[in-house]
């Protein structure tokens, strides 16, 4: 029985931002200290990311969009685009993001399960950032397990309440991996890409409309697809307290959603690894304990 869930974090997760800001970035912070002080997790279930070789990156995303970051010398739009001010912390922070999510689906093919307290980039194309993602971490992590480990087929399941446009733009001819985003149908991006399965929310879905859909689409989409790894997108912006959400589950139904998504790795004794991705509740609080379920959930299931 699996006692370890390896959990990727760095202190530059968290970045000082403009006072008013709306990205909170506090919740890097507060994150795993709760995690050690509720007794979920230990000290010595954390590592430290370092960051992947470039030619890793590369497997993804343009060499000239990562030689641009890597030299700070985005335009004022494409800088505007992503929502961030630009500075080497910023991009050294992604980096190190994405490297914790590659370096946790490697320890997620010995352990079952791989966490990382950010990640969950997905609005990151292969030519340019958006939405606060500059590197689309899970797509990198995806084409590394395919050249570098004997995976062939690849499920990424996000279910953040923002359709993942640039990971569904990053796969969209590739067969190895397919792409599936639950999302809601009228939030940002507005204009969205096609992902292999898309199942676009109306404003106000509740737990029990959530749910059902779920449970009923995941065990036939694992079926079909026959995946030997899947990615976990787990965003908590799909709570009724979110800023930028619409969607209307509560704290109870998020985390169902996420035992669910567990138990079914674990039953079809499929690989998982699982980023955080999207919170912004105005209540810190309430983002800290949403994301503190994954994990409580996570250590439910798999031990």
């Amino acid at each position: 029985m699996n006692r370890y869930i390896p959990i990727a974090y760095h202190e530059s997760y968290k970045l000082d931002l403009p006072k008013g800001h709306r990205f909170p970035m506090e919740k890097y912070k507060l994150l795993p200290n709760e995690l050690i002080n509720q007794g979920i997790s230990k000290e010595t279930d954390f590592f430290s990311p370092y960051p992947p070789e470039l030619n890793c990156v590369t497997q993804v995303h343009d060499k000239e969009y990562v030689l641009k970051l890597k030299s700070l010398k985005l335009t004022k739009p494409e800088i505007r685009k992503i929502g961030f001010p630009l500075s080497k912390e910023l991009i050294d922070r992604e980096f190190l993001i994405a490297g914790g999510t590659v370096m946790g689906a490697d320890k997620a093919l010995t352990y079952k399960i791989s966490m990382n307290i950010a990640g969950g980039t997905h609005h990151s194309f292969s030519d340019r950032g958006e939405g606060f993602c500059l590197l689309n971490d899970q797509a990198i992590a995806a084409k590394y397990l395919l050249k570098n480990h004997a995976i062939n087929k690849i499920l990424i399941v996000d279910l953040d309440v923002h359709q993942g446009n640039g990971t569904a733009s990053i796969f969209k001819s590739i067969e190895q991996v397919f792409t599936f985003s639950m999302h809601g149908d009228k939030n940002f991006p507005f204009k969205k890409e096609k992902s292999d399965l898309d199942i676009g929310l109306k404003d106000n879905t509740t737990d029990i409309e959530y749910l059902t859909i779920l449970k009923k689409t995941l065990p036939l989409l694992i079926k079909k697809v026959r995946p030997n790894f899947i990615f976990y997108l787990s965003g908590v912006d799909v709570i009724k307290t979110d800023k930028l959400g619409r969607l209307s589950l509560t704290l109870e139904g998020c985390k169902d959603r996420d035992k669910f998504v567990f138990s079914l790795c674990k039953k079809e004794n499929i690989p998982v690894q699982c980023s955080m991705g999207g919170g912004y509740s105005e209540d810190i609080s309430v983002i800290v304990d949403a994301h503190l379920n994954t994990y409580k959930m996570a250590k439910e299931v798999y031990f």
